[in-house]
């Protein structure tokens, strides 16, 4: 039977909305990590040593095959055996960020590889160093066909943040649980977590497709 409590989902929304917050931090750190350790992970595997070529495309391919809830535990619960302790914020915002850099390193070397050979031959001839070729020539044209793959992970690892739950993180799912725990009532927290992450997951992915559309209209690419 249906037995929605309105005073009870009043009650409970300042704690979700501060955990909201929390979320969004999470996800924006993590995203953050991604985007910067994916560029590495890219450019790592386009250089001219073989053995870190491999080994690096080896990692990426290790990441993308094993689920994020692992990578969470592995850091947070096997880092503290190697010396590495963590807290469950940095251990969430490090696991998070490391399995989406791996997934951004492939939209990267797409972006890469759809650069036309003619602008890496024009790099050479003018002499210019590896470091200028790629963040002067090859980077900027590189980024616009990977926005809306950059766009897509970046919801993505807004609705992946719930996972961070289980190593205590207080985001949004894990105050839900600790609010129906408390109060043995689960279908408003849980509701309410569904209905905000589609209140920011829409408008999100909305704002993605505008910018992607702005980069290319001011390009000259659509």
């Amino acid at each position: 039977m249906f037995d929605w409590d309105w005073a009870f989902t009043l009650e409970i929304l300042p704690r979700l909305l501060e955990a909201t917050l929390n979320t969004l931090i999470a996800a924006g750190a993590g995203y953050v990590i991604a985007v910067f350790l994916g560029l590495a992970f890219a450019l790592a595997q386009r250089t001219p040593f073989r053995a870190l070529t491999l080994g690096v495309r080896e990692a990426v391919e290790f990441i993308r095959s094993t689920p994020l809830v692992l990578q969470i535990f592995f850091v947070f619960f096997v880092g503290p055996q190697f010396g590495v302790t963590l807290s469950p914020w940095t251990a969430g915002m490090i696991a998070i960020g490391l399995h989406y850099s791996a997934y951004l390193s492939e939209v990267y070397r797409g972006g890469i590889e759809s650069v036309p050979k003619g602008q890496w031959e024009a790099a050479a001839a003018l002499s210019l160093s590896t470091r200028d070729t790629y963040f002067r020539i090859i980077i900027p044209q590189a980024l616009p066909p990977s926005l809306a793959g950059m766009g897509n992970y970046l919801v993505g690892i807004f609705k992946d943040t719930p996972m961070l739950s289980v190593i205590g993180v207080a985001e949004l799912m894990h105050t839900a649980n600790a609010i129906g725990s408390e109060n043995y009532r689960y279908l408003e927290p849980y509701t309410m977590v569904g209905i905000i992450f589609l209140c920011i997951s829409l408008p999100a992915a909305a704002m993605v497709r505008s910018f992607e559309a702005w980069v290319r209209r001011k390009l000259g690419l659509s």
